[in-house]
């Protein structure tokens, strides 16, 4: 591998700006959404980053990738979460 460090890896620096840019905009959500769709766009942003780091914990390479994989999918969690707070108006079109 070309990088000795997960945090040098061009997908996790922009899964990172992806999760700060996450919290926030989970600020400016209704009250009534911070124990629902708040915690679950935040928690689902934060897996992405959590789960590059623990696939380059791995000791086997196919481990790593299914820790990159359950990040894709925890990527596409998080997008269905932002498609909620869309149709419920938390967001607008441009900010989504």
């Amino acid at each position: 591998m070309g990088y000795k460090n997960y945090k040098d890896l061009e997908v996790y620096q922009k899964a990172r700006v992806f999760r700060n840019e996450i919290d926030d905009l989970s600020k400016s959500f209704p009250a009534e959404e911070k124990f629902n769709l708040v915690d679950q766009i935040i928690r689902g942003s934060r897996a992405v980053t959590a789960h590059i780091a623990e696939g380059h914990g791995r000791f086997h390479y196919k481990e790593y990738i299914q820790r990159c994989r359950t990040a894709r999918g925890e990527l596409m969690e998080t997008d269905d979460h932002l498609t909620v707070a869309l149709d419920r108006q938390c967001i607008d079109q441009e900010t989504y």
